[in-house]
């Protein structure tokens, strides 16, 4: 199956459900740490094939799927969303939704998706250095960042820390927007 043959519709549940189940890989990618990064490569500024990125999910071990048709399912899922990125960006951005987490509390958890994201740009970073270099690119990534945190769990954006919260909790609301702006940066400079 190629990625423009995927008919398979995108179902979040039914993906999310296969990722947490004992039949994927032990540390493959959830839904919103999947979605960060198919959200990366599909907007990015060069195309990255399947055969680059698809073993990244699964954390290069082998997913187990019932059947065939189990397989098809779940990789059709995923093409499907991959494919659903750039033309919803390109056709009626106002639809285009990320898939984060929710507390109990019902604070949006946008980590996953900014660490998803950021390993799709570590695919191919170098392709990526016009925007990390530009300074709107900069102010555009922004809202992603503020959401990483280095191994200690120390924020990577600097500043006091009342403003660093007020940031955080706003940078969420930022995202859609900044993927927007991501998109429309490298559809005047993809290079195929």
């Amino acid at each position: 199956m190629t990625i423009s043959e995927s008919k398979i519709p995108f179902d979040v549940e039914v993906l999310d459900e296969y990722l947490s189940s004992d039949e994927s890989p032990e540390e493959c990618m959830m839904v919103s740490d999947l979605d960060g990064f198919l959200t990366a490569i599909a907007i990015g500024p060069e195309r990255v094939n399947p055969s680059q990125w698809l073993p990244v999910i699964w954390r290069d071990e082998e997913p187990a799927f019932n059947d065939t048709n189990q397989a098809e399912l779940i990789i059709g899922m995923i093409l499907a969303r991959y494919n659903e990125i750039p033309l919803l960006l390109a056709e009626r951005d106002e639809d285009y939704c990320l898939i984060f987490w929710e507390s109990e509390d019902g604070s949006v958890i946008a980590m996953d998706w900014a660490e998803g994201f950021m390993e799709g740009i570590q695919l191919n970073p170098e392709a990526w250095v016009p925007l990390l270099e530009d300074e709107e690119g900069k102010t555009i990534l922004s809202p992603i960042i503020a959401h990483l945190h280095d191994e200690e769990g120390n924020s990577l954006m600097m500043g006091d820390s009342d403003r660093m919260d007020e940031l955080y909790d706003q940078a969420a609301d930022l995202i859609p927007s900044s993927v927007i702006a991501i998109h429309k940066f490298w559809k005047t400079r993809r290079t195929n």
